[in-house]
């Protein structure tokens, strides 16, 4: 029998095959989940108690993690989700929002293959509309219902020599910018300044009006800030006072991830963003890190996939499942003719006012996730 602790608190009994059990913890309560994560080798920023934190007090979104450990034992695995409960967008178990991927903290397939079956009655008797989990490798999931979607990840492995690394780059498209940037003499900053945060922020909103979609909340990045501290950096270029790229990472154990970046497209052929990659990356050499994490590419944008390739990056296919509940199934969720009204809606988005258009985004992300 597996017994559970759902997400409302409240304990519930089901039969299962496998005879095990299956408990529910909140990562930011109980001190295991911490220890796990240094344990680890799958541990990434988007399992980390700040990640959690800083999606709970944007958007309201509660962590919580599937396991076969019971309180009193040490924590063997984990599977982590955040609840999303939207009236727009139906109720959901995702790994995690808005991460590039989310690995399943398992020792093995039996692992997995025990709490799935925990989810897929979670998913039935909780009449969540899907669970979603984004692992960096591809999963083998039992269950009768399952789609998937497919993205790549380009990670950089720093563990070569600078002038290694260096030569492995782009000749014209990486190599010859960088230098273009130290003969325009471009100023390098980093940090959580104020003056950085509104230099990132400019060019953000100028760099999603022009992918025509809206921004992620200011508040998000403020809460990103407070909860990862000195981990985070704001990394932008500059041109006679003029910022011309931003780009924001995370270092989360040994790697350092590139999650936000934007520019002023006026100024690209100077090797703004360029630079500060580079910079990324000797900063990241010189404390030892292993990796340099470029993030998720969807496959409709093969410019930022060429982009990534050229720094010599290592590129993989991220594979997303989704447990889907069969009555959705057959109630026909038209997901082509919604994403069709959806893209349609963004380009009207997309010309408002910078202050509409961050509302815009205020509304809609905590239904997206």
């Amino acid at each position: 029998m597996i017994s559970t602790m759902s997400i409302g608190g409240h304990a519930s009994d089901v039969l299962s095959d496998t005879g095990a059990t299956v408990y529910q913890i909140n990562p930011l309560e109980d001190p295991r989940w911490r220890s796990l994560l240094q344990r680890h080798p799958r541990a990434s920023l988007f399992h980390s108690d700040e990640w959690l934190e800083a999606l709970r007090r944007t958007y309201g979104f509660q962590p919580v993690v599937f396991t076969t450990s019971s309180q009193k034992e040490e924590l063997l695995n984990g599977l982590l989700f955040c609840s999303v409960n939207s009236w727009l967008t139906g109720k959901r178990l995702v790994s995690v929002p808005f991460s590039d991927h989310c690995d399943p903290l398992v020792a093995g397939q039996a692992d997995l293959d025990v709490l799935a079956e925990d989810l897929c009655i979670e998913l039935r008797s909780k009449k969540i509309r899907y669970v979603e989990m984004r692992p960096l490798r591809q999963l083998k999931v039992k269950s009768p219902h399952v789609s998937s979607s497919a993205y790549c990840v380009h990670q950089l492995d720093l563990n070569p020599e600078l002038s290694s690394l260096f030569r492995n780059f782009h000749k014209d498209s990486v190599q010859r910018k960088i230098l273009r940037a130290d003969r325009e003499k471009l100023d390098y900053q980093d940090g959580q300044s104020p003056a950085l945060f509104k230099s990132f922020w400019d060019l953000y909103l100028l760099t999603r009006r022009r992918h025509q979609v809206p921004p992620q909340p200011k508040l998000w990045f403020r809460n990103l800030i407070d909860s990862f501290g000195q981990a985070l950096k704001i990394r932008v270029a500059e041109r006679n006072g003029q910022p011309v790229a931003a780009i924001l990472t995370i270092q989360f154990k040994d790697t350092l991830v590139y999650k936000y970046g934007c520019s002023d497209t006026r100024f690209n052929n100077l090797g703004g963003t360029q630079l500060l990659f580079w910079r990324s990356i000797q900063e990241a050499k010189e404390n030892g890190l292993r990796c340099f994490d470029l993030g998720r590419s969807d496959y409709s944008n093969p410019g930022l996939i060429t982009f990534k390739d050229r720094w010599g990056a290592q590129r993989s296919e991220l594979v997303y499942s989704r447990l889907v509940d069969p009555s959705h199934l057959e109630g026909g969720y038209k997901d082509g003719s919604r994403r069709a009204t959806s893209r349609a809606a963004l380009r009207v988005i997309s010309y408002l006012p910078d202050q509409l258009f961050a509302i815009a985004g205020e509304l809609l992300y905590k239904h997206i996730a």
